[in-house]
């Protein structure tokens, strides 16, 4: 007998083929059969019509962040909403294991790093996760049974640095016998179900007391090390982040990424490929390593993400523009002498140059201060400003537009929602993502969903995206859109039975309103531990979320069901060989 059975469905597969009518049954967590309509002749225990609706696989996001979220939402929100059933958690070089069960403090540094680094509610953090674990292994166990989604960890690199190292993690390097028993520790890791390594390089990540994280430290021997301890496990890979990701690679990051998917053996996916036809010369530089990957025997993947993610900042907390050149040190600082600092025409011009300049990258486009919009306000002397253009409100007050920002957030203590607007949302940019979409190492993904949770919100991509496809640019059709968000990510983490609708095949699926999907505008949620707060978008058009094949979401309203799996490395996960 068949637990469900949804007819009369159009069916896109994710292998990119045509879409065709169907009626899929499900029974004890897989697909249990694929037939035209009303051929099925065995019983089910319920069954739904879905004429005119799209049936699809269930999406895999391929960067999140939803290591700690999982404790307290274990429907990964928004990302089940929006049709994601699998996540790929412990990017970028962070994971919450393992921690040394002698060292206590271990869990207060690990917990205000990912603060810092990737913008998590200090206090959910500390309320919202058991903190019971000291292995990678027994984290793993700490989720399983009581997750709506599947969900996989790479394992970070400076999780392992700090474990084996202690405080010297940061600015140190490992003795002979330390390294030792790094690569140890991470072949425990992986043994337990780890997908592989995660390592920074960036710049851009310092930890809760503003000092380069652990893993910046490492030199290329050791990562190189840790790189060919992967190819010792079934079904890993590895994931790093280098400075250049933001804007272009050095010739010396080309290099590091080659030797290391080369050395493993594996594949190596980065974020974020960021596309804009006014920067021609950053997509082909970006694609080197990929090349060049290939010809030495390794693959190098670029997430990108098909949609432009919606954005807050504050001049009052740590946010993107504290990662321009220069800024860091003056949004450091208390809030009056903040204040007075921004309000020097003198500051406000060196910022501006800082902004501006080669070495900001890819936060260049966020030097363009008359384009925000004010958002949220908190003072009488800014009533009737929220919604509005800075270049207008500038233009009224003859002020010069970043002069005419500082002081409307200084009538706010700082407090003032600000919404840059994207500088990349020409149909010449547009055009090439479709193009650079296209290539083989090209994979859509880089959400950080479960990261940065006040200040943006990359969850929705999957239905944005969709809703883009089928009623807006229409720059790729819905069978290969589909294949972008499903079999493709798939495919690289080598995930067993998933990403497809297949017979036999996991029953992860979205069932959705083609007429209809799309995301809901970003709005500030306070539903975190503590009251903290969080960005959130409803989905539009998504009718139901099975995830092996237990019903998760129907009409945008989570059922309370866990039936999510820790996917783990070899069980869950096949070998992708790059030679």
């Amino acid at each position: 007998m068949l637990d469900h059975l949804i007819k009369g469905a159009t069916v896109v597969d994710g292998t990119g083929a045509p879409s065709y009518t169907a009626d899929v049954g499900i029974r004890d967590g897989r697909i249990a059969v694929v037939a035209p309509p009303g051929t099925v002749t065995e019983e089910a225990g319920t069954s739904e019509d879905a004429t005119g609706l799209v049936l699809a696989p269930g999406f895999v996001d391929p960067h999140t962040h939803y290591d700690a979220q999982l404790f307290w939402d274990p429907y990964a929100t928004p990302s089940l909403n929006h049709g994601v059933t699998t996540v790929a958690g412990g990017n970028c070089g962070f994971t919450l294991a393992p921690l040394h069960p002698g060292r206590p403090a271990d869990a207060d540094y690990t917990r205000r790093m990912m603060s810092k680094v990737e913008g998590m509610s200090l206090v959910a953090l500390e309320e919202g996760a058991p903190w019971s674990w000291s292995s990678f292994g027994e984290y793993l166990d700490a989720l399983e049974g009581r997750i709506a989604v599947n969900a996989g960890f790479m394992v970070g690199h400076c999780a392992l640095r700090r474990y084996v190292m202690g405080e010297d993690a940061v600015g140190g390097q490992p003795s002979p016998a330390q390294m030792d028993e790094m690569l140890a520790l991470f072949h425990e890791a992986m043994e337990a179900g780890a997908w592989g390594l995660s390592t920074t390089q960036s710049a851009t990540h310092s930890d809760g007391d503003g000092k380069p994280v652990a893993s910046r430290h490492a030199g290329p021997a050791e990562l190189l090390a840790l790189s060919r301890a992967v190819a010792e496990h079934e079904g890993t890979q590895i994931e790093a982040i280098v400075a250049g990701c933001l804007d272009q690679f050095s010739d010396e990051e080309i290099e590091l990424l080659v030797a290391m998917s080369a050395e493993a053996g594996r594949p190596l996916n980065w974020n974020v490929l960021t596309i804009d036809a006014a920067v021609p010369e950053r997509v082909p530089r970006q694609l080197i390593p990929s090349e060049r990957a290939r010809e030495a025997g390794g693959r190098i993947v670029a997430l990108t993400m098909p949609i432009l993610t919606p954005m807050n900042m504050s001049l009052g907390t740590f946010c993107a523009l504290n990662l321009i050149p220069g800024w860091g040190e003056i949004l450091g600082l208390p809030v009056p002498e903040r204040i007075v600092k921004l309000r020097d025409p003198g500051v406000r011009a060196e910022l501006l140059r800082r902004a501006e300049s080669k070495e900001a990258g890819v936060f260049r486009r966020l030097a363009h201060f008359g384009r925000y919009v004010i958002g949220d306000t908190y003072s009488t002397a800014n009533e009737g400003l929220t919604g509005r253009v800075v270049q207008d409100i500038a233009a009224e007050r003859g002020q010069e537009p970043f002069a005419c920002l500082v002081e409307i957030c200084a009538n706010d203590q700082l407090r003032t929602v600000l919404w840059p607007m994207p500088t990349d949302n020409d149909p010449a940019s547009w055009a090439l993502r479709a193009e650079t979409w296209q290539h083989e190492d090209v994979l859509l993904g880089g959400s950080d969903a479960g990261a940065h949770l006040d200040r943006m919100c990359g969850a929705p991509y999957t239905t944005r995206f969709l809703g883009d496809c089928l009623r807006g640019r229409k720059l790729v059709g819905l069978e290969q859109a589909v294949k972008m968000l499903t079999d493709d990510p798939a495919q690289l983490f080598g995930l067993r039975d998933r990403g497809r609708i297949e017979e036999g095949w996991h029953a992860d699926l979205v069932l959705f309103d083609p007429e209809r999907i799309d995301a809901g505008k970003a709005t500030l949620v306070h539903d975190l531990p503590g009251d903290s707060p969080r960005l959130d978008s409803r989905a539009i058009g998504i009718n139901a979320v099975w995830v092996n094949g237990v019903e998760t979401i129907r009409e945008d309203v989570v059922t309370g069901a866990v039936p999510g799996t820790v996917l783990r490395s070899g069980r869950d996960t096949r070998t992708v060989s790059t030679k």
